[in-house]
């Protein structure tokens, strides 16, 4: 395995993982599909060992870092980019202001990554596709399919926009220094049709709220809506949340919501 030379310490306070393997950035830049993508964002590119193959994919990349060393050091040895470096926190900045649509790479600190994937719903209108490193419980999680345990609130709001793909794991040894994890690297792609037929607000409340006891039937974990006996004598009523789809979740949404209408 060809290590990538490290010589910044990594920094626990940012979840700092580095990779050290060029050939493993080289093959998660490879899953990154740039048709009709105008712009490529990396999130906190650290030692720029991805950095290094985004560079020859498209000159109108951008490379976001919070760390002032790791700026320093990017700013050295990737002098043609030095414009394209910004330090600031992903999660604040605005998406909005990159031409888009937007292809999102990155080996994402683990503490936030969650984060960065509700950011990346929020600006689904913007961002295309995402390549992205996560914990691999995570990573399994959002790719994850009805029925499993491991299927939840991160799975339906993904899937509700996106295409998901696990691309491949890779052991705590690749990193400096090694994670207590095994990590996973997964591609979204976002669908074409991307307004859901039910009431966007509603779907995302009713997600979130049959998922916060989900051990219960979807009749009593939404309780809370208020719902008629009559209403929840549909089927849907009686399964758990992890058995349904995201067209499952859509239908549901459109049951309360046109159980509102009616009351």
């Amino acid at each position: 395995m060809k290590k990538y030379n490290s010589t910044i310490k990594p920094k626990k306070r940012l979840g700092q993982h580095f990779l050290e393997s060029s050939e493993i950035a080289k093959k998660i830049v490879d899953c990154l599909d740039c048709n009709d993508i105008n712009t490529i964002i990396e999130i906190g590119p650290g030692m720029g060992i991805l950095t290094n193959h985004i560079i020859k994919l498209s000159k109108n990349s951008f490379f976001i870092e919070i760390d002032n060393e790791s700026v320093d050091y990017l700013k050295k040895e990737f002098s043609e980019i030095e414009h394209s470096i910004i330090q600031e926190d992903f999660l604040k900045i605005d998406l909005k202001k990159f031409k888009s649509p937007l292809a999102i790479i990155g080996n994402f600190p683990y503490n936030i990554s969650s984060q960065i994937v509700f950011k990346i719903i929020e600006h689904k209108n913007t961002v295309e596709t995402l390549v992205g490193m996560f914990q691999l419980e995570v990573a399994k999680r959002i790719c994850e399919k009805p029925g499993s345990k491991s299927y939840g609130i991160l799975s339906v709001l993904v899937q509700a926009y996106y295409e998901t793909s696990f691309e491949f794991l890779l052991e705590p040894t690749y990193f400096n220094p090694p994670p207590k994890v095994n990590s996973g690297v997964i591609t979204l792609k976002r669908k074409k049709q991307l307004e859901l037929k039910c009431n966007e607000a509603l779907f995302f409340k009713v997600v979130k709220t049959s998922f916060q006891q989900r051990r219960k039937t979807i009749r009593n974990s939404l309780k809370v809506f208020n719902l008629s006996n009559n209403i929840k004598e549909d089927v849907i009523f009686g399964k758990r949340p992890e058995t349904l789809s995201v067209d499952d979740f859509i239908h549901l949404t459109n049951i309360i919501a046109n159980e509102n209408i009616s009351t």
